[in-house]
């Protein structure tokens, strides 16, 4: 199908770059107030990274390690990003907030490590570019689409006319079938990228 090539993906990122760099400026922000924040956030975000971590200690029991990270990685993931993405409806809030709390858990967890006199090039070039040169940029697209969700219902709500109605079906089904395309490409992405993460960047950390 057309709107599932990876041309039509490409080509709508650029129609929609406006939402995406929106997407990445938001991430970039929850990152920032992650690293200022550390202390304020602490409670709030070692809540989740506990739970990781118990999630982490029960896969490294399984029988097939990496197979046992891959799945729950994959899923993890792809799940959160389709949810995230049809959740944009509700004016782009739920993107909003998982940009904005991603982006801090990763700020706070390199500004943490920095104070403990972690190497940050061995975190950063070993624990998180293998897998986040792929991963990172799909959180940000998916939100980007996201957001672009929660605009089409937006100007679904103030955009009554006859005139602006048929415009506005006409952006409907353009934006219907770009976010369509994109969930395809953001799971495939997602699925290379937790291969990534449960073999190479599993091994490297250790």
């Amino acid at each position: 199908m057309k709107i599932l090539s990876f041309r039509q993906f490409i080509k709508g990122l650029g129609r929609n770059k406006g939402y995406m760099l929106s997407a990445a400026l938001l991430f970039i922000v929850g990152i920032g107030a992650g690293a200022l924040w550390a202390d304020d956030l602490q409670r709030l975000l070692l809540s989740q990274l506990d739970g990781l971590k118990a999630v982490s200690q029960s896969l490294e029991e399984s029988d097939n390690v990496e197979l046992s990270f891959f799945t729950f990685i994959f899923l993890n993931n792809a799940i959160k990003a389709v949810i995230v993405m049809l959740l944009g409806a509700f004016f782009g809030l739920a993107p909003l907030g998982f940009l904005l709390l991603n982006g801090m858990v990763l700020g706070f967890v390199v500004e943490v490590s920095h104070r403990q006199g972690q190497d940050l090039a061995v975190l950063i070039f070993k624990g998180l570019l293998p897998h986040g040169i792929i991963e990172l940029p799909a959180i940000v697209i998916v939100c980007g689409y996201g957001l672009k969700f929660g605009g089409l219902v937006v100007s679904s709500l103030f955009n009554l006319g006859e005139g602006k109605r048929e415009r506005l079906s006409a952006r409907w089904e353009q934006g219907m079938k770009e976010m369509l395309g994109a969930a395809v490409w953001i799971v495939i992405l997602l699925f290379v990228a937790a291969i990534i993460e449960s073999t190479l960047t599993y091994h490297l950390l250790r």
